[in-house]
């Protein structure tokens, strides 16, 4: 059964209960990336750290498609980019609680940094 943007709750319980999402921004063959994504209110959520020219990302800004890896499938996915103060909290609240480690937490406190929350970046199935 899909949520109401898409993605099947078995894909979104395994975002939710999985450390490590694999990424690929864009359109061109490169290798897949791994990242912090969490899930709130049924959707899947993302942020940058390292804001990097060659980020996911910036890269998500040029060519608005890629793939996610869950379970060992490929899905197709669209970034649209949160600009809701609501939902960035929302994010804020469930890194923490995904990611409650001392060697976590410098890294969810940066994800709360104005430039990274500028990021909040929602992924939707194609």
């Amino acid at each position: 059964m899909k949520s109401k943007r898409g993605f099947s709750k078995a894909t979104v319980a395994a975002i939710r209960d999985g450390k490590i999402l694999g990424i690929r921004a864009g359109t061109k063959p490169h290798r897949v990336i791994g990242i912090w994504a969490v899930v709130v209110e049924g959707r899947v959520f993302v942020r940058s750290y390292t804001l990097k020219e060659r980020s996911w990302y910036r890269t998500f800004l040029e060519k608005p498609r890629g793939v996610i890896e869950v379970n060992g499938k490929q899905i197709k996915v669209r970034p649209v980019f949160t600009r809701s103060e609501r939902l960035k909290k929302l994010v804020d609240r469930a890194y923490a609680e995904k990611f409650p480690t001392p060697g976590s937490r410098v890294f969810v406190e940066g994800f709360k940094e104005k430039k990274r929350r500028d990021t909040t970046t929602e992924l939707v199935p194609l």
